[in-house]
């Protein structure tokens, strides 16, 4: 019984994560496209960081791109 709930439990945090993790890739994304501070070859590079890397993509625009 305790194992159920703690498998339940360690489900529910992975896919909040997941979701979360979603959402700032979703997020990055929309900021690299519209962030006016990019030409054009630096935006589709980071769009296509951001694509391909998913998730870690995002995080690297976050801390580097977006300051740009």
């Amino acid at each position: 019984m305790i194992h159920g709930i703690i498998g339940l439990l360690f489900l529910l945090c992975v896919l909040a994560f997941g979701v979360l993790a979603f959402v700032f890739w979703i997020w990055m994304l929309i900021d690299a496209i519209k962030n006016p501070r990019l030409d054009g070859t630096q935006r589709i590079v980071w769009v296509l960081v951001i694509v391909f890397l998913h998730a870690l993509g995002a995080l690297i625009y976050f801390l580097a791109g977006r300051s740009t």
